[in-house]
């Protein structure tokens, strides 16, 4: 049984897992994000012999003063936090994607949330796509109910295919009554190398949407426009590499010049009013 110093109010879960659902690694930085900047108390943490194959996900140590310190062993923490100027709480989850029993896995988040009283998860993933660097980063997802990301003009997935352990918690925990979210930034291919600050701040765009908390952002506007113009630097070195850049600039730029309709005006307009409505 968790231990809680006191009941968590109407709280949302913001979870994501390091592995194949992480390109760019800008899933769990988010998630590290917002513990970071809230100070988040961790309250438990799954027992990591249960689901790693520590051949695969090996365990780290570490050596101070020539002497070993501790063994790190990959495991999912599960902290709490109560943002400021917020009525609710967010409980993050984090931690490597499993290698085994990912069904008892997710049914034991699904016993962690349920204790917890969580009302909404919003799960976090990220992948690689031929999207430019230079153009905002796209996001899609997937929400169960689907009227729940309608409701907020979020871009429906239309993916079909082989899925993480993203996809599998998403399951189940919609087919348990519980609002999910799934929300997917794609990094752009070229430039896979983690960290994208820019992908990871697309990411925290949106938890700010389906968690009413405000965001603060720190340091993630500046690094993500070092990013950016690094990105620059390294494709201007190739000009074949620059001119498909910009191949796919234009191909964005084409495809979504039709949103620049009455309706995508309306949809940002409403997120406006609703995040100022908060305010």
């Amino acid at each position: 049984m968790i231990q809680l110093d006191r009941e968590l109010v109407e709280p949302v879960m913001v979870a994501a897992f390091e592995g194949w659902n992480d390109a760019g690694e800008a899933a769990s930085l988010a998630v590290e994000h917002l513990s970071e900047q809230w100070d988040a108390r961790e309250l438990c943490a799954l027992a990591p012999d249960d689901y790693y194959d520590f051949q695969v996900a090996r365990p780290r140590m570490s050596v101070v003063d020539g002497r070993l310190s501790e063994v790190e062993w990959p495991t999912t923490r599960v902290s709490v936090v109560r943002p400021p100027g917020s009525s609710r709480d967010l409980v993050l989850v984090s931690g490597p994607e499993p290698n085994v029993r990912w069904r008892s896995y997710a049914a034991d988040l699904l016993a962690i949330a349920r204790e917890l009283g969580v009302r909404r998860a919003v799960l976090l993933g990220s992948l690689l796509a031929d999207a430019p660097h230079t153009r905002p980063v796209p996001v899609t997802g997937m929400s169960s109910p689907p009227q729940l990301g309608e409701r907020h003009g979020m871009e429906a997935s239309t993916y079909s295919g082989p899925t993480g352990i993203v996809g599998v918690v998403h399951e189940g925990f919609s087919a348990a009554g519980i609002e999910t979210v799934s929300l997917w930034s794609a990094i752009p291919h070229y430039v896979a190398q983690p960290p994208c600050p820019k992908a990871t701040m697309a990411l925290l765009g949106w938890v700010q949407e389906f968690t009413g908390a405000r965001v603060p952002l720190g340091e993630l506007p500046e690094e993500s426009v070092k990013w950016e113009a690094g990105v620059d630097d390294l494709t201007a070195e190739d000009e074949d590499i620059a001119a498909y850049v910009r191949g796919l600039e234009e191909a964005k730029d084409t495809v979504e010049l039709p949103e620049a309709s009455g309706d995508a005006i309306a949809q940002a307009f409403e997120r406006y009013l609703r995040r100022h409505d908060d305010d």
